[in-house]
């Protein structure tokens, strides 16, 4: 994630942020242009304010904004140049959330806070599939795989909870993951190393993309079967297996996680996932001006844009000293890994085969006004 600025004060800026801190100003995301900015409120509508520091001062007047109805929940930053601001459907929601199909009940209290936890990691996503220049069809685009979003609370008439997961383009988040206590709980019982709001969307998201870039390309196909397994091996006997039987011996040698293991498209699900983590918490050591260096075996200088690296090769290059810094930083506070993994040969080479579908999505520049 990229650093802000703001055009009024130059005070830097991140990507959560509502109010700049050093002068007050109202502050919106705008993301078919990939910034922050300043804004005022000028009736029914909202203007930037003019800019006298950093690379704002200089940019064009984007002309007239709103911000997203669930702006008014303080739920989202993001701001649209719709002519309506309400309305039925998506009208008046920004482009992250016009994904959303289903939220759960925001008259229970409980519900509201959880539910802005899910919204702030759906926009982290949302932001690394415009930088990735992924097709994101909109629900209401007649595409026939459009991405949706549901956040669903458990029923509590129902004995069976609401499970995270992917179908037919629909990612699923349950309410629950978003309580940190209960979310803990899980990976603890379930003996995972890392279990966050982010990693489920970028997990998800996963599935989603293996139907949209590898199902129906008969070469991509070829080589994902190549490097992962066949994809129509029974999903449900290999989830027994992995749940009963656990992960094989010697699986760190060929896959990036434990539940990798369990299925062909859970090992590429696990694979996108960790592809996403690269690209973004590369981008965000460069905009800190974050630089390893330990001698001639520890170097990581991230001095360029990670979404446009030419090679996996060269991301992995940086990626792998930053994380042992970075988890040597976290043991020094008495706090787990924060990267528990690592990178064998043939995860390296899954992670070239999902580095090269994306850049053959990104080799345009992002049209990010278009809805697919």
């Amino acid at each position: 994630m990229k650093l802000f600025q703001c055009q009024c004060c130059g005070q830097i800026l991140y990507f959560e942020n509502t109010v700049c801190l050093k002068c007050g100003s109202m502050l919106g995301y705008l993301p078919d242009e990939d910034r922050m900015i300043a804004v005022a409120p000028d009736g029914p509508v909202w203007n930037a304010l003019p800019g006298t520091h950093g690379m704002n001062a200089a940019v064009p007047d984007p002309g007239p904004l709103r911000f997203c109805r669930n702006w008014e929940r303080s739920a989202c930053n993001w701001m649209h140049r719709s002519a309506e601001g309400d309305g039925t459907g998506t009208a008046g929601y920004c482009l992250a959330c016009q994904h959303n199909r289903t939220v759960p009940d925001l008259s229970t209290p409980d519900h509201v806070a959880l539910w802005t936890r899910i919204e702030a990691a759906k926009r982290r996503l949302v932001y690394s599939v415009l930088r990735l220049n992924l097709p994101r069809p909109l629900p209401d685009s007649g595409h026939p795989e459009p991405l949706v979003f549901d956040f669903l609370a458990d029923d509590p008439g129902s004995p069976d909870p609401v499970l995270t997961g992917h179908s037919d383009g629909v990612i699923t988040i349950a309410l629950i993951e978003a309580d940190d206590a209960a979310r803990e709980e899980r990976r603890s019982q379930m003996g995972e190393a890392y279990r966050t709001l982010l990693g489920h969307f970028r997990h998800e998201v996963g599935h989603y993309y293996w139907d949209i870039l590898v199902r129906d390309n008969p070469a991509a196909l070829e080589a994902y079967r190549t490097l992962f397994g066949d994809e129509r091996a029974d999903y449900a006997e290999a989830m027994q297996r992995h749940y009963e039987s656990g992960a094989p011996e010697g699986w760190e040698n060929r896959f990036v996680s434990a539940y990798a293991t369990m299925h062909p498209w859970e090992d590429w699900a696990e694979t996108w996932a960790h592809y996403l983590h690269m690209v973004d918490t590369l981008e965000t050591a460069g905009a800190l001006g974050l630089r390893v260096d330990a001698g001639s075996t520890l170097a990581a200088h991230v001095e360029s844009d990670p979404y446009r690296t030419p090679t996996a090769a060269e991301l992995i290059a940086t990626w792998v000293p930053l994380t042992l810094a970075l988890n040597s930083l976290n043991r020094s506070m008495g706090q787990t890994d924060l990267y528990p993994f690592s990178l064998p040969a043939d995860v390296q080479t899954k992670l070239r085969f999902v580095h090269d579908l994306v850049s053959h999505c990104g080799e345009t520049e992002p049209k990010t006004t278009s809805p697919v």
